[in-house]
Parts: C-alpha cells; structure tokens; sequence
C-alpha cells in the first residue's frame, strides 16, 4: 500500500498513513490514541458529525462535550473550553454541505491549549480543509468523495504507526488498486459535484439555503412550512435527486432537506 500511503500523504499534507478496514475504525484508533496521550474529555460539535463520535467516546469512558455550532460550523468563539486533557474531534466538512472555514484557526486554538485535534476529512479530502490536525483520518466507504466500498486511513506527522498495528485488531485487505483508481478520479469528481450543488443552488435561490456561499456536496435547505417542504421534495423527485429529512444528528438538527448530490 505504499504508493497509496503517499498519494493520501500528499492530499492531507502528513508524513506517515496508515489504513484501516472502516473509517469507524480509524475513528476508534485516533481516540484511542488521544486517551494513551493523557487526554479525558471530548469535544465534539452538535450536528453534522457522524455517528459513531459519541458511541467510541463513551465506550472509551471520555467526558462528553457538545458544543454549539452554526449547523455544523464551527465558531472560534466556542472552543473557550478547549485545555491539555481536551480532544477535539473535528468533522471538516459537516453534514457533507459545507466546508469548514477555519481550519487553520482551530489548529491554532488547540495548538495553544495542549489540545488534540482529530480531522474527519471523509468528505473533505481533496481540500485545503483536509490539511490541518494532529490526526487526519477518513473513510472510502460508499458515498464517499473516494468511494472504493472499503477501508479508511489515518494520516500523521509523529510517528504512531506501531501504536496503531498494536491497537488494530481487525486484519485490513489491501485494496491499493481500487484506491489509486479512485484516487485518480477525485478532482473531477470534486469538481463536477460542486458544479451540480451551484446549479442547485440556484434553482432553489428563493429558499432558505445553509452556508450558501460555500462547497459541499449536499444541499441543505431549511424550511418553515408545510408547503415549502413540499415544493423542496417535488424538485428533489423532478430532478431526479435523492434527499433526507432533516433534524439529524449528521446533518443538521432543524427542519431541513438535504439535497443528497454525493450519491
């Protein structure tokens, strides 16, 4: 695996890459890893995230922190909290609609603190976004910017490779092929699917669109009334677009539709 190790390498700017059969289980290992450093509190926003955040948290027996966020988007201003025995696990592209805005800052507040910044840049491999963190992981699963069906990776600049061989207790297929191939397809990919969210951005320009100005790729729009959620539907069905309702915890927590473009 060791051409795609420096083709992840390259794309999250770290030195050292190590793959696992899941992204969860790439989440399991950074936290894991957080906790053999000292760490015993969890930082995590309050939606747009994924699910298995909070079950490893807890199964870890970490203090649990949700913090408020801009549907997913962090502002600097709540990260007050942040200290040496704190984890912050970062979702750099929430909800898949948005990228977010200050990775650089947030890199600096937990560099300042003695904090540990985990980046989950599934959805935002491929950007600048994807760049910052003590640990930079992600997933190739289905629906995924690299979507091989298989496997995750963990990207880093010290050296905690024999750290997570120990830690790893499910055996990882090499899948090398699949990921070059789809690696090759990611900035076409990325592309064509931010172009496709522009023109549904403005198709729907009359509704209330989250963090319209920047990319992602779902749509989130919200909605007040009935009516609104069905006109939202019927352009989703016309145009032949799957979509979720929201609130969800890995979107967003209001009454929304997410236009799903990365499917």
């Amino acid at each position: 695996m060791e051409k795609a190790s420096q083709e992840i390498g390259k794309l999250v700017s770290k030195k050292h890459v190590f793959f696992a059969d899941r992204g969860n289980t790439a989440i399991l290992l950074a936290l894991k890893l957080a906790v053999s450093l000292g760490k015993s509190r969890l930082f995590m926003q309050d939606q747009g995230g994924w699910i298995t955040y909070g079950q490893y948290g807890r199964k870890l027996k970490l203090e649990m922190i949700s913090f408020a966020t801009d549907h997913g988007i962090i502002r600097l201003e709540d990260l007050s909290g942040l200290d040496e025995k704190s984890i912050l696990l970062v979702n750099s592209m929430p909800g898949y609609y948005a990228l977010q805005k200050n990775m650089g800052e947030i890199t600096s507040i937990c560099e300042s603190r003695g904090a540990f910044l985990i980046n989950d840049a599934s959805g935002s491999i491929g950007t600048e976004s994807a760049k910052h963190g003590d640990i930079i992981l992600g997933s190739f699963g289905e629906w995924k910017p690299v979507e091989v069906g298989y496997g995750g990776f963990l990207a880093f600049d010290k050296e905690y490779r024999d750290f997570f061989r120990a830690e790893n207790k499910r055996p990882v297929n090499d899948f090398q092929e699949k990921l070059l191939a789809e690696l090759a397809k990611l900035e076409d990919k990325t592309r064509h699917i931010f172009a496709l969210q522009e023109k549904v951005k403005k198709d729907l320009l009359r509704y209330d669109i989250l963090q319209r100005d920047s990319k992602g790729f779902n749509v989130i729009v919200m909605y007040s009334t009935d009516k609104e959620k069905e006109e939202l539907l019927a352009y989703c069905v016309s145009n032949k677009l799957e979509y979720t309702e929201c609130p969800r915890y890995i979107r967003v927590l209001d009454k929304a539709i997410s236009i799903e473009l990365k499917r």
